[in-house]
Formats: structure tokens, sequence, C-alpha cells
């Protein structure tokens, strides 16, 4: 059958033969930024409006030749981009892409799968299933998030959508389904730290709870929640009429790598009946390797939990994983099943429909590139890649406190480390401007304790010991030029 003019759809298609023509250009110009990243600035040093302003006002009328548009993104695309794969960014967590996950990527892309159910491409489901089981056995987790029991796991995009999916099942569990049917009316109360990442308030918002019934509750002298605050906060609340509901407990904060007390504060979360959620979105990949597993203190309580391979498992984004230990109370908060839908699979109670488990009715077959990694690499390889990025996390903070002009602004216990020079913060905001501005480096800031500090992440696909021993001396370079001026 044709169009209008005439031309069978296959005419508006490229071949099998472009495809494959034009698919081994794109492959060979991803390989050749993994060789030239290094060398391009960090930071992207585009002014605002800079790539709109090349393009055209208006899209092209007739198709334009390939090799044009991938000749565009050298000439328009890379001058605007910040290079998270340089391995010169310090800057934010990573965000790791690898030979696999790339490919797998691809892959997913080509088969063009929309794995909303089971019965819409079954592979997608059980495959994700399947590495989500696998996970727990390499991360250690506690079997009750396995999919064999009651629990069972799913990847989300990120860990702020996991935060909201265990919000909303918390949320129906504590009013016994009647928010969904009425609205959010009773007086729901839920607890971070205030070094908890922002996705938390986010899906307070995005819930119906109200972002005044959310309590930010005080850290102690490392940065992690106070465990007795938040059970003063929950009992304070009970006897105020409100319902503390849900608690996240964040195992790696955003600013420092605090640990929030897991075990303590489970105790408080079952005295009042609240969902525990313990969000490990940095920090969670670190449990591949056995001697990094007292994170996991305290989790076999967590209602849920969530990690994100895309920042230092060498799966690119998006890719965050959820387990939950009940799937019913996630299901029955999230499942809306309008006669489209039905089939005779789902109705056999035998399957995993994930989009029972998230926000949107659609998804993407992520677990094709997680797969591809695990595959690749190995356990043993994954946790090689973990320990020599620990090893240099440890490496710079010795250099750190080796150094009397800086001090170490809170403890390292990954390859996140937190300093600042003695001389104020006005001093170490002009140091990490010009640090930036160089080109060759890229750092970020936080406050810890009032006082301006700088991090310096380290978790790189291609980042090595030279790159993490040049950055030190550029910074100690800025300092001394700073200092003399």
């Amino acid at each position: 059958m044709s169009d209008r003019q005439g031309k069978t759809p296959q005419a508006l298609h490229w071949s099998p033969e472009a495809f494959r023509e034009h698919g081994r250009a794109v492959v060979d110009r991803v390989a050749r930024y993994m060789e030239e990243v290094a060398s391009l600035p960090v930071l992207s040093r585009a002014a605002p409006g800079a790539l709109r302003a090349q393009l055209p006002a208006h899209p092209p009328r007739t198709g334009e030749p390939f090799g044009d548009i991938l000749a565009d993104v050298d000439r328009l695309i890379l001058p605007g981009l910040t290079h998270w794969q340089s391995p010169g960014f310090f800057a934010y967590f990573p965000a790791n892409a690898s030979p696999p996950a790339i490919l797998g990527e691809l892959l997913s892309a080509g088969l063009g799968v929309q794995g909303m159910l089971w019965a819409t491409s079954p592979a997608c489901t059980e495959l994700e299933t399947h590495v989500l089981d696998w996970l727990v056995e390499m991360l250690a987790l506690p079997d009750r998030f396995l999919s064999s029991g009651a629990g069972g796991g799913v990847i989300q995009d990120t860990a702020s959508s996991s935060a909201l999916c265990a919000l909303v099942a918390a949320r129906e569990r504590a009013t016994g389904g009647d928010a969904n049917r009425t609205g959010t009316r009773a007086p729901l109360t839920a607890y971070t730290s205030r070094d908890a990442h922002s996705s938390i308030e986010k899906a307070v918002r995005i819930a119906g709870v109200g972002a005044d019934n959310q309590r930010l509750v005080d850290t102690g002298p490392d940065h992690a929640m106070d465990a007795d605050r938040l059970a003063a906060a929950m009992a304070a609340d009970r006897a105020a009429g409100h319902l503390p509901f849900f608690v996240c407990a964040t195992l790696g904060t955003t600013s420092s790598t605090a640990f929030d007390p897991l075990p303590a504060i489970a105790a408080a979360c079952r005295e009042h009946g609240a969902w525990l959620h313990a969000d490990a979105a940095y920090a969670g990949s670190a449990a591949v390797c056995p001697e990094m597993r007292w994170m996991n203190a305290g989790l076999e309580h967590a209602d849920s939990y969530c990690f994100n391979p895309h920042k230092w498992l060498l799966t690119n984004f998006d890719c965050d994983c959820f387990w939950v230990a009940d799937r019913a109370a996630l299901v029955g908060a999230l499942s809306v099943l309008p006669e489209y839908l039905r089939n005779a699979a789902t109705e056999s109670g035998a399957v995993i429909d994930y989009r029972d488990w998230q926000v949107p009715l659609g998804r993407r077959f992520r677990a094709l590139k997680l797969w591809f990694v695990i595959r690749s690499y190995g356990v043993e390889g994954l946790r090689s890649y973990i320990r020599e990025h620990l090893r240099l996390g440890a490496l710079l903070r010795g250099w750190v406190e080796a150094d009397p002009r800086f001090e170490l602004a809170a403890p390292a216990p990954l390859a996140l480390v937190c300093f600042r020079h003695l001389a104020g913060d006005d001093f170490n905001r002009r140091l990490m401007d010009v640090l930036n501005a160089g080109g060759e480096i890229y750092l970020t800031h936080t406050k810890l304790d009032g006082r301006f500090v700088l991090r310096m992440a380290i978790g790189g696909t291609w980042t090595a010991e030279t790159h993490v021993a040049h950055a030190w001396q550029l910074i100690g370079d800025a300092a001394s030029a700073l200092e003399a001026a």
C-alpha cells in the first residue's frame, strides 16, 4: 500500500544496507569519542542560546543526508556538551557508560520492545526479573527482595522514580487504599534527613502528602540522620494526631556519602508502622565487593531499596534497580487495569506485569544493557572496577590530609572526597571556579556545617590514578596561585 505521493513505506526508510553503513559510522564515532574525550574541556564553555542560534529556524522540508547530520554532531553538539565520560569529570556522582552497555542500549532500541506487560514481550519481563534476582545475590541483599518470595525487583529510570513509587505504596498501605479512592485526607507525615536527596520532597508533593508534612531530621557530626531525633519527631507527630507513614534512609548521601543508621531507623519505623525506604543510589554498587557489605546492615528491615547501576556499575543512564519486600503493596497502589490491557497471562496470575510497578504505562527494555554488562565483566570484573576507585578515593584522602593548607570536610568511606582550603569560603569558591574554567577537570561544591566545601567524586569509566594525581596537582597549583595573588 502506498502513501498519497505514490511511495511505498519501504521507500521512505533506509535500506538494511544503508543502515549498516550509517550504523558503522555511528559506532566508529562513539569509539573515536572514547579516544578523544580526555582531551576535550570537561565543562562546556557554551554560552546560553549558543546552539539554538546556529540551528535553522524551521525543520527541513525534505530529508537530509545522514553524513551531514553526523557531521553536525561534531560541529554543533559536541561544543555544547559537558563531558560526563571524561576521566577528568569529578563533579557529580558518575554516569558510567561502558562499551557493553552502549551496545545493549543500541540493541534495545533496535528491537523496539515496549515491555509494559509480560504478554507484550515475555523475554523483556523475565530477563528483568532474573537480572534483578542476580543482583540480590551479587550485592548480598536480603532474600525478601527475591522474586521467588513475596518481593521482587524492577528497573526504574532513576532513584527519584523509585522514591515516588515507594512513597505511594506507603501511602496506600497506611490508608488502607483510601488515598487512591478519595485523595490524601489523613494527616500523613514523611521523614528524611536534612541531607537526603531533593527527590523525596518532590515525591511528597506529587503524592499529595504536601511538603509541610515532610519532616527534615537533623544530622549528627557525621552528617547522618540522628535516629533519636527521628524517633522523637515521629512520637510527637503521632501525639498531635498525625500518622507517621514513610521514612527514607539514605545510604551514601549526595553531599558527603553519609550513611544513615539503618538499624536504629528501622526500630523507629517498626514502632509506628512506617514504610522504610533505603536509598543507596550511588553507594549501592560498592556492595558488589564483600568487604563493603557493612553498608547493608539493617536492610533486612527495609520495605524497599534502590541503587543506580547507571552511577557506578558501568551501565549507562538510565537504569535504577528498585526492590520491594512485598510486591502486593506496590502493585495494589499503582495498578489500573482497563479492558484493552486484559489478557490471559495477566489474568492467570502467573506472570509479572511491570506496568504495575511504576508510574508510566510504557517501559523500555533496560534489562538488556544490564545483562550485557554483568555477563561481559562478570562479578569479579565489577569488583575490580569498584575496588580501584575505592583505592583512588583513599589515595586522594591521604593527599588532602598530608597538605597543611587543606582539611577533610567529612569522612570519605567510598570514592567521594569532600575537602576545603583553610582560607575560607570565598577562597574555596574562587578555587573551584578557577579549576573548572581551566577545562581539565570539573568539580562541584556543597555546604557542610554551613561551610563551602569542594566535592571530588571519583568513579568515571575511564578514570585512572594518573587522572586523580593530575587533578590534585592542578588543585595544589591553583591554590598556590590564589594564595600568592
